[in-house]
């Protein structure tokens, strides 16, 4: 009998910056992956691929891209190394001109990756004979799934309309099959998202009628969505979450306080609907958390407009403040509009706008010390272990048990770094 030389698969290490509909992607590109053969390492050991999917939502995102990719060349010289997403998208000249930079694809693109690697023949599981059974690789506990991509808003800061022009939805059936697939490999927790998911809209279904069916149809223990706009705050929406399963957790985007910025920023909403969003679900769900995000230094923000949004955040009670000053974006109305906040003023914004996120934050935290609240954990870092509550409540404890994975009850004992130390309710 003749014997087949066995060798390794390429290996790929996979990193994603931004937002939760960039780490989806990520997952779904590493299990179509996996399933061609590729034998997935985490990303700081050495890799034959290097994948980075790119944010370019600010400047910062943008540099840091091109940081990951120069870190990943130092550390590897000899890994091929791949740039997918929206920085690669909107600019990617530049980035191929990073040492070691092999392949560049933007968003209408990357979903051939697996395909294009396969016809790079060193990069291909099909030159290497009979490859191994693909390694697993660490798997995070909660999925993240992308149900609805683009967006045509044109707010005036934002470049996400100019990097993800096809506005598409995932049909309902791909979506449940998708959930029941994670949930048979063990995940607790799903995660849907997209660039705006409340705009769902496939097979006779709205976000209303997909997240119905998702409850109806599948065992999942948790369900969480990530971003909606105030405008979609319905009752009949929330009215869904007398499901426990449904995570009490609701983040709005915000972005500025002020009724004037909000005009300049062509955003579809005012405060006093904002406001109205926030008590309908306040209203609706107990122990909801609020989460927003917020851009200080927007061209020609006040001193007394910025006040006008801390004013508004104190108002809203949130359980966090995401702060991003105010990043210029080729392209947009924003970045050639006149009266561009100063460098300093946007620094000094910054900080009081996150003394005041840090302020809310523990507020939020602490009207849940002493109760007892379900943690899915995570992963251990240092010896603590850290996990999140339904309630997006960042919780650490340490224990000589694997918690992996596991969702348990836990006493909340008392403030702590970016969340509450927390006692686990299981003899070990």
């Amino acid at each position: 009998m003749s014997m087949e030389k066995v060798v390794k698969s390429p290996t790929a290490a996979l990193d994603s910056l931004g937002c939760k509909l960039n780490q989806a992607e990520i997952e779904g590109i590493a299990r179509r992956l996996e399933a061609a053969g590729y034998r997935l390492v985490p990303p700081a050991e050495k890799a034959d691929i290097y994948i980075l999917n790119t944010c370019t939502v600010t400047h910062v995102a943008d540099r840091k891209a091109r940081h990951w990719l120069r870190r990943a060349h130092r550390r590897n010289p000899a890994a091929r190394i791949v740039a997918i997403g929206c920085y690669a998208h909107r600019a990617p000249g530049e980035l191929s001109r990073i040492e070691g930079v092999e392949l560049v694809l933007g968003n209408d693109r990357k979903d051939s990756l697996v395909s294009v690697l396969g016809n790079i023949g060193d990069l291909s599981p099909a030159v290497a004979g009979i490859a191994q059974p693909p390694e697993k690789a660490s798997r995070r506990t909660r999925a993240f799934l992308k149900v609805q991509d683009g967006c045509r808003n044109f707010c005036a800061y934002c470049i996400v309309p100019f990097v993800r022009t096809r506005e598409e939805c995932q049909p309902p059936d791909v979506i449940i099959a998708q959930v029941r697939e994670r949930i048979a490999a063990g995940y607790r927790e799903v995660v849907l998202t997209g660039t705006e998911i409340g705009t769902y809209s496939c097979g006779g279904l709205n976000l209303e009628g997909l997240l119905e069916r998702i409850l109806m149809e599948t065992g999942i223990e948790r369900l969480r969505l990530s971003s909606l706009q105030p405008t979609v705050i319905k009752e009949s929406l929330v009215g869904l979450w007398r499901d426990s399963r449904l995570c009490p957790h609701f983040h709005l985007s915000l972005q500025s306080g002020s009724d004037a910025v909000l005009g300049r920023m062509k955003r579809r909403y005012d405060t006093a609907e904002y406001r109205r969003a926030v008590s309908l679900i306040r209203e609706s769900v107990p122990d909801v958390a609020v989460t927003t995000d917020i851009i200080v230094g927007f061209p020609g923000e006040t001193e007394t407009e910025f006040r006008e949004t801390l004013d508004f955040c104190r108002e809203m009670r949130f359980a966090r403040i995401h702060v991003f000053p105010f990043s210029p974006r080729p392209g947009t109305a924003a970045a050639d509009m006149p009266e561009q906040v100063p460098a300093a003023v946007k620094r000094e914004r910054s900080q009081h706008m996150l003394a005041l996120a840090e302020e809310s934050a523990r507020t939020y935290h602490q009207q849940f010390t002493g109760k007892t609240m379900e943690v899915l954990w995570e992963q251990q870092t240092g010896g603590i272990w850290s996990g999140l509550t339904g309630n997006y409540i960042r919780v650490y404890t340490k224990s000589s048990t694997d918690l992996t994975n596991q969702l348990l009850p836990v006493g909340l004992l008392r403030l702590y770094k970016d969340g509450v130390w927390g006692e686990v309710s299981i003899k070990e």
